[in-house]
């Protein structure tokens, strides 16, 4: 896929090479990612813009496997009785929740089933904004679409893991050293990636210019 013109094709540039080569990643291979490319990635994160310019960003980052495992499943097992017992979506939802958990781009691979939430990642990236801030969800986006499309940059995959806001509740969320006064708004996963999925169709029809 590449941008078009009513001319016809236009070259596309390394910026937009690495835009549609991005891909959420669910499978990762074994291997560490160095602590100082890590800390590159979050400086792109930084240079997203954000409303008055606040940065509300913060970043804790796991890269212990058995820490992430230990979360993970605290996570799990959360975020399914929360749909549970809700009262609103009740055992179906439930289900479709596990199932979102256990969901993977070649099917079910019973050796990630030790990390349900973040799929074997060696990185995982919480990141808060302060509570109460109303542009939070839009900066906190913006901020991870740049970690996210550096990492590629980089030969890095990720994800975005919307179930990590789960942690909050979780009972070793005190491991985060989150204050209280700041919410989790998403997780990042970060890696080798160990598969290539398929590019989901776009949709098209979605643009109006208006003269």
């Amino acid at each position: 896929m590449e941008p078009t013109t009513a001319g016809g094709k236009i070259r596309m540039t390394d910026t937009e090479m690495v835009i549609y080569e991005r891909r959420a990643v669910r499978k990762y291979k074994d291997i560490p990612v160095e602590r100082a490319l890590i800390e590159q990635l979050l400086d792109a994160g930084r240079m997203a813009p954000s409303a008055m310019n606040r940065q509300p960003w913060r970043f804790y980052i796991l890269n212990d496997k058995e820490t992430i495992r230990a979360f993970s499943k605290e996570i799990a097992v959360i975020a399914f009785k929360d749909v549970l017992h809700s009262g609103k979506a009740g055992l179906r939802q439930a289900k479709k929740i596990v199932s979102d958990l256990l969901s993977f781009s070649h099917g079910i691979d019973l050796h990630q089933l030790k990390d349900p939430v973040f799929y074997g990642a060696p990185v995982v990236i919480f990141i808060t904004a302060p509570r109460g801030n109303e542009w939070a969800p839009l900066d906190i986006g913006m901020c991870s679409q740049n970690i996210m499309l550096a990492a590629k940059s980089h030969g890095l995959d990720s994800c975005p893991v919307g179930f990590g806001k789960y942690v909050e509740k979780t009972k070793i969320f005190t491991r985060l050293q989150v204050p209280p006064s700041e919410q989790v708004q998403l997780a990042i996963i970060l890696g080798y990636g160990d598969e290539t999925p398929e590019v989901h169709k776009r949709i098209q029809d979605n643009i109006l210019f208006i003269d």
